[in-house]
Order: C-alpha cells, then sequence, then structure tokens
C-alpha cells in the first residue's frame, strides 16, 4: 500500500508542473501589459514608456518567460505569490483568510451533500419504482435545474426578507451557514444520490445479495453490505465534490456576501490584479488533483485489486 500511495503522489508532480505552467502562460497572455495595469492600480495620471520600462524592472518583469516563470513557481512552494497590484500586500495575506473561509463554507457544504446523498440514495434503490423513488427524483431533477442564484434570492426573499429568520450576509454564527449551504447542497445532492442509488441497483442483483438473504440475513443487514459495496464507486464523486465545489462558489459567495475566495476573485478580476488571479486559479487547479489522488488512494484501500493498476 505505501509503494502505491508514492506512486500515486509522484503521478501527481508532473500534472501540478504543467497546471503552474499552464496557470502562469494564460495570465501572460492577456493583452494589458502588467507594468501598465499595476501604475493604473496605483492611481499613477500619467503613464510613460519609461514608468512603465521602470515598473518592469522592479518587479522583474523584463526578464525571459522561463526564468520569470522558475522564479514564480519556486515562490509559489514557499506559499509567496507575490504582492497585490491593488493594494501593494502580500497574495498570501488575502487570500489565506479568503480560502480559508472557503474552506469552512465548502467542508460544511461537502458533508450535508453526501449525507443526503446517501440517505436518498438508500431510500430510492430500496423503493425502486415506487412513488417515493419517483417523487424524489423528480424533485431532484426540479431543484437541480434551477440556477443557483436564483434560489438563493428565493430563499433570502422567504428567510430574511419576509420571515426575518436567518441572516442574509457574513459569517458571524452558524444561521450565516444555513442558507448558503442549503443552496450549495440542493445543487448538487440531486446529482450525486443519484449515483448512490444506481450503484446500489446494480449491487441489488449480485449474488451475495441473494446468498445472504438465503442464510437468514436480516435486510438491515444486507443493506448495510450493499451500501458499502455501492460507496466504492460513489467514493471517487464524493471526493471530487469538494474541489468542484470549492471552486463553483463564485456565485454564492457574491449573493451572501461571504468573506472568502469567490469574492476576492470576482473583485480581482473586475480590477485586474494578475497576482491574485494567479493564485486563486493555481489553488483551485491544485485542490483538484489533491482530492483526486486522495480518491484514489481511498479507493485503493476498500479495494486491494486497484493497486495492481497502477
Amino acid at each position: 500500500m505505501r509503494r502505491y500511495i508514492i506512486k500515486r503522489l509522484f503521478i501527481s508532480i508532473p500534472l501540478l508542473l504543467v497546471i503552474s505552467f499552464l496557470t502562469f502562460v494564460l495570465i501572460n497572455l492577456s493583452p494589458l501589459d502588467p507594468a501598465e495595469v499595476v501604475l493604473q492600480a496605483q492611481g499613477v495620471p500619467t503613464i510613460t514608456e519609461e514608468l512603465i520600462a521602470q515598473t518592469k524592472e522592479e518587479l522583474g518583469m523584463d526578464q525571459p518567460f522561463i526564468i520569470r516563470y522558475l522564479d514564480w513557481v519556486i515562490a509559489c512552494l514557499q506559499l509567496d505569490f507575490g504582492n497585490s497590484y491593488v493594494t501593494e500586500k502580500p497574495v498570501w495575506s488575502l487570500i489565506g483568510p479568503a480560502f480559508v473561509n472557503t474552506f469552512k463554507l465548502t467542508f460544511v457544504s461537502s458533508v450535508v451533500i453526501i449525507l443526503m446523498s446517501i440517505l436518498l440514495g438508500v431510500i430510492c434503490a430500496m423503493n425502486e419504482g415506487k412513488l417515493i423513488d419517483k417523487s424524489v427524483r423528480g424533485f431532484s431533477f426540479f431543484l437541480t435545474a434551477m440556477p443557483s442564484y436564483w434560489l438563493a434570492a428565493l430563499m433570502i426573499w422567504y428567510f430574511s426578507v419576509k420571515l426575518d429568520l436567518l441572516p442574509t450576509s457574513g459569517m458571524e454564527s452558524y444561521k450565516n451557514y444555513i442558507l448558503p449551504v442549503i443552496v450549495i447542497a440542493v445543487s448538487y445532492a440531486g446529482i450525486y444520490f443519484r449515483v448512490v442509488r444506481s450503484s446500489m441497483l446494480s449491487n441489488l442483483n449480485e449474488d451475495y445479495v441473494l446468498y445472504g438473504r438465503a442464510c437468514g440475513l436480516t435486510e438491515r443487514k444486507i443493506t448495510l453490505h450493499i451500501l458499502r459495496n455501492s460507496l466504492q464507486v460513489a467514493i471517487s464523486i464524493f471526493c471530487m465534490a469538494i474541489p468542484i465545489i470549492l471552486g463553483s462558489t463564485v456565485v454564492i459567495e457574491n449573493v451572501f456576501a461571504w468573506p472568502g475566495l469567490g469574492s476576492l476573485s470576482v473583485r480581482s478580476i473586475l480590477s485586474r490584479d494578475f497576482p491574485i488571479i494567479q493564485a486563486y486559479v493555481l489553488i483551485v487547479a491544485v485542490a483538484f488533483v489533491l482530492f483526486n489522488t486522495i480518491s484514489d488512494i481511498i479507493n485503493a484501500v476498500m479495494n486491494p485489486k486497484l493497486r495492481n493498476d497502477l
């Protein structure tokens, strides 16, 4: 198992290098001159060629592309993403607290999504074709089709404006989590529970289920065995749900004024704050690779046959 983990980690390194290179290239392909953006952000009234050349020299932008990329990668490994063009503060001092806030929202939402998906998946699978199965699937299709910003607006109007029960912004107490978590959970649980349901239905036709019933096992024990085997398929999807939510909270954070990565990234895009945009894209991409690796390791633990595939 240790060898499998080491090999899986080594495979991730080239992928992370490719991601970092693409992130750096995409930002540098912008038609805007970064030096000119810096001067505009600093409020310089008259931007001359001399000022642009001086700014490039100060920020190392006059170096060859590969040198700038290597310097940036080495700095990123030390969590040094440079300074913001707008505030001139270190990027990590801005993106670090925002990442923590987004991760809190992502973690709580992921736990709710996983629990809802398993619960609804089991209920629908054990009642295949019945009214409850059709009702849950139909209702989930309806909610999943709703745009998240529209659902968020409806929730704010009803629970915050009309009933005055829940806050609409900030993260001061547990009440601030309720509305954004509900919106995120509704958007994703309706997709993931169908994976659990489909996997359980395929396991219901396996020989071990018939054998268990023939041996007199209770339906509760049989259901637990089916669920355990079904989760081997769903575990990868659940692990990837975390980075997906992490990268898709932009709308929700802006609707609920949540001080996270989504809100920070939107402000950075509008102000053309390239260092923060680079750091945001890199962090989300690394999260995808990291959780994909974790899901592979968990699957290998649950199914030893997968260790020979690498």
